[in-house]
């Protein structure tokens, strides 16, 4: 597969322009980006971009806190489905997930999954907040959810992915489960790495930077 297809072209900042969605999808055009991750109030701008191209959009859930009740995390996947998602990030109750409350957490995935039509689900689990029988405890509620991935990080907790995160991750899914990997992804050695480790799709506003570096890395 070619490099381009692992990423998923990230413009997540809270000040991001129509302008810069604009070019974040003439780049993902450019690049054969497997989509662009956009705030839910680009999902239409950039579903009408990309018409006619291979590249889809994602979007995120419960963004980046992940506190909000499972019925608005719902409603947000329903409504942005309904305007072009193709994809949805949605990022779990970390509060619930430490309290030990494993059904909440749970049930709220299978929730926002029965909700989106069959749409791809890519869960973030927030591996910055989390100890390693936490990852794994994800990785396995992960499992027996039948979500499409488990996300690792959304880029504004304490730290990006390691490739410790992946690894753990790795060990403990199904086949069935995919990992993206997201959160301080700067260049093609690091992405190389986190695929070598089970990372199956980037996420990253690294992008172009990484494809048109290759070369110069290798």
């Amino acid at each position: 597969m070619e490099i381009g297809k692992y990423i998923d072209h990230t413009n997540l900042k809270m000040d991001a322009t129509s302008k810069d969605i604009a070019k974040l999808c003439r780049e993902a055009m450019e690049y054969n980006f497997e989509t662009v991750c956009v705030h839910p109030c680009y999902v239409a701008l950039a579903k009408e971009l990309l018409e006619g191209s291979n590249v889809g959009v994602t979007t995120v859930i419960g963004f980046p806190l992940g506190m909000n009740t499972p019925k608005t995390k719902a409603y947000e996947a329903i409504d942005a489905i309904e305007e072009g998602a193709d994809e949805i990030d949605m990022v779990i109750n970390v509060g619930a997930l430490k309290d030990k409350d494993y059904d909440y957490v749970k049930k709220e995935i299978e929730e926002i999954r029965d909700s989106i039509d069959g749409k791809v689900l890519k869960v973030i689990i927030e591996t910055s907040l989390l100890t390693k029988d936490e990852i794994i405890k994800m990785t396995e509620i992960c499992n027996e959810t039948y979500v499409n991935y488990i996300k690792t990080n959304t880029g504004f907790g304490t730290r990006g992915v390691t490739l410790e995160d992946v690894k753990t991750i790795n060990e403990h899914k199904n086949e069935l489960l995919e990992i993206k990997a997201s959160g301080g992804i700067k260049n093609y050695e690091q992405m190389n790495e986190l695929i070598e480790a089970g990372a199956s799709r980037i996420g990253t506003s690294n992008g172009v930077y990484i494809v048109t570096h290759i070369k110069e890395e290798k």
